[in-house]
């Protein structure tokens, strides 16, 4: 079985509380939740599937924690390694619903990792993400102000659908 590592960004808690959860729905302890305010980048070296989660914040930016960390993320190889992202946001914030998660993904894709946990982008609500290709979003994303109903399950569908993927 591969090492599972979840690393996240959080300014008011609430990414962090995800993180948890997401922890809780595909087992990893709580050694291998890591917040990036406190946490190197080399660290990412002991898990086989980096679980990565960031709030969109201002204009549609990555969470502030995020800037220095996944700078020195960038110049790790993460060859051989398999990459999930996780967003939280706000649907009213129609324009930047979520960037967070396309940046990681547009920051990270030059490492050599494998993504996974794509997930349906027809179940939200916006106009406009960085988070999506399109049909699908690079990752999870929730909206904790407006749909917190949906997260749960959300969760536990999108970490059996990670764990599938990256074990395969």
């Amino acid at each position: 079985m591969k090492r599972y590592g979840i690393f996240y960004g959080t300014s008011t808690g609430t990414t962090g509380e995800v993180a948890r959860k997401i922890a809780k729905a595909l087992g990893v302890a709580d050694a291998d939740i890591h917040d990036v305010a406190t946490t190197s980048p080399v660290e990412m070296g002991k898990y086989d599937v980096l679980i990565l989660g960031s709030s969109t914040w201002g204009s549609g930016e990555l969470q502030d924690d995020w800037y220095s960390f996944v700078d020195g993320a960038q110049s790790l190889d993460l060859s051989g390694k398999t990459i999930a992202i996780f967003g939280v946001g706000d649907e009213t914030m129609s324009d930047t619903f979520c960037n967070a998660v396309g940046i990681l993904y547009d920051k990270l894709k030059g490492t050599g990792a494998r993504f996974v946990g794509e997930y349906p982008a027809t179940v939200y609500h916006y106009d406009h993400s960085d988070a999506t290709d399109g049909a699908t979003m690079r990752g999870l994303v929730l909206d904790q102000v407006n749909h917190a109903d949906l997260s749960d399950p959300r969760i536990n569908a999108w970490a059996d659908q990670v764990r599938r993927e990256a074990e395969a």
